[in-house]
Parts: structure tokens; sequence; C-alpha cells
């Protein structure tokens, strides 16, 4: 996928890549390219397996031959570009005194005529990155710390027509609300529906979000199923 080097050029090199002066590099520069570079991953990653790629390479880049300085400013100005802040990752390499000889950061140069090449995934994401499903999809919301509850009597109404009173907040979700009714009348969460001014209330949902006022009734429907036959 993209290699780490950073070496002394040899002299046949210095000739074909750059001209030389008192042994200091006067080759051409060009301004980093705004481009993204677009690129195929051999198999699908994710995000995260990409910043440990990263984070790999960029942790051993200055074990490698090179200056470690000029390594961190490499990542600085891969970071910033990729970030579309063209004119900081130029200001980071014209700093650093960097060339690029092709306006991209694949291959680059310090003013001893080191080269350094920067491994295309460190530069963008590849075109088949997966995305990944962030924890809030399948977690539910945490449960609010003592401190900020302010508890009060919730009057729900079932199906039924009995009504019962719970004790709730604000922060607490319909899913934790449905358990304390299991708790007190013995009714499944999962046979539980919360109706509040005729919507249906997700588990997921916070009490402050119904914008539910003091006096006012919840409706739950409960779908017992019928009970197996022999």
């Amino acid at each position: 996928v993209g290699s780490c080097l950073g070496g002394q050029l040899g002299p046949s090199d210095k000739k074909n890549d750059m001209q030389w002066q008192n042994g200091i590099s006067m080759g051409r520069n060009e301004p980093l390219k705004k481009e993204r570079l677009k690129w195929k991953s051999d198999y699908p990653m994710t995000d995260g397996q990409l910043r440990s790629k990263r984070d790999e390479f960029w942790d051993t880049a200055p074990a490698f031959e090179g200056r470690k300085e000029i390594w961190d400013a490499l990542k600085a100005a891969a970071y910033a570009a990729e970030a579309n802040d063209h004119e900081l990752a130029q200001a980071i390499l014209d700093g650093a005194s960097i060339t690029l000889p092709h306006g991209t950061l694949c291959e680059c140069y310090d003013e001893l005529g080191n080269r350094y090449q920067l491994p295309i995934y460190c530069l963008s994401p590849p075109v088949n990155l997966l995305l990944e499903h962030t924890e809030e999809e399948s977690v539910e919301p945490p449960e609010p710390t003592p401190s900020v509850r302010r508890e009060f009597p919730l009057k729900v109404r079932l199906s039924t027509g009995k009504d019962v009173r719970l004790s709730a907040s604000l922060p607490d979700t319909v899913g934790q609300l449905k358990r304390q009714l299991h708790a007190q009348e013995g009714i499944e969460p999962s046979w539980q529906r919360w109706f509040f001014s005729g919507k249906l209330l997700t588990d997921r949902t916070r009490l402050q979000e119904t914008k539910i006022q003091k006096d006012f009734v919840i409706q739950v429907i409960i779908n017992q199923p019928p009970p197996p036959q022999d």
C-alpha cells in the first residue's frame, strides 16, 4: 500500500532528482496540490483500522533514516492537508524547508537532501473505507447520575383501564420506565407500547423530549401474547 523511507540520496540520485550546491538541495519544489489522492485498499478497512495503520507508521517512521523533526512536520502537514487546510500544510512544509518535487507528500526532501516517502494511506482514506456504527446506535443512553435526578410522579394509564403512578425524572428513558412498570405490575417491557399526544414513544426517548408536563397522562397499550395452546 505504501512504504516509509528516509535516507540520504546517492550521487546518481542527486544528479537525477535535484541540483546540488555545496551539498544543499536547490532543486525543483512545487506547491502542495489541493487534489486529494484517490486509492483503493486491497481489503475494505474501517476507520479504526485506518487510524491504527497510520499510528503504526508515524510511531516507527523516525526509526528510519531521516530527521525526527522532519517526520513530525510531515505528519502535521498530512493531517492539515486532509482537513483541507492547505495553507497551514504549506506553511508547515515551508517552515521546515521541505521540498516537494511533484507537489505531493508521497515524496519529499529536506534541506540536507534526505528523502522521505509517505504511504498513501497516511494522506487520504481509501475509497472502499467501511463506515462504522457508533455506540449510540446500539447502546441505551447511560443512567442519569443521582445528583441530577429530580423525581416526580408520572401517571400512566394502562389499556386495561388501570392508572399507575411511577417515580420518574426528565432524563429517564421510556425503556427505563418500562422496566419500572414491569417491577410494579409484572407487565413485560416487550408487551408495553407507550403513547403520548398520539405518538409512539421509543425505548430511547427521554421524558424531557416529550415535553410532558405535570398531571399529563401517558397511555400504555398492553399487547400480551396469547397463552400457548396444548
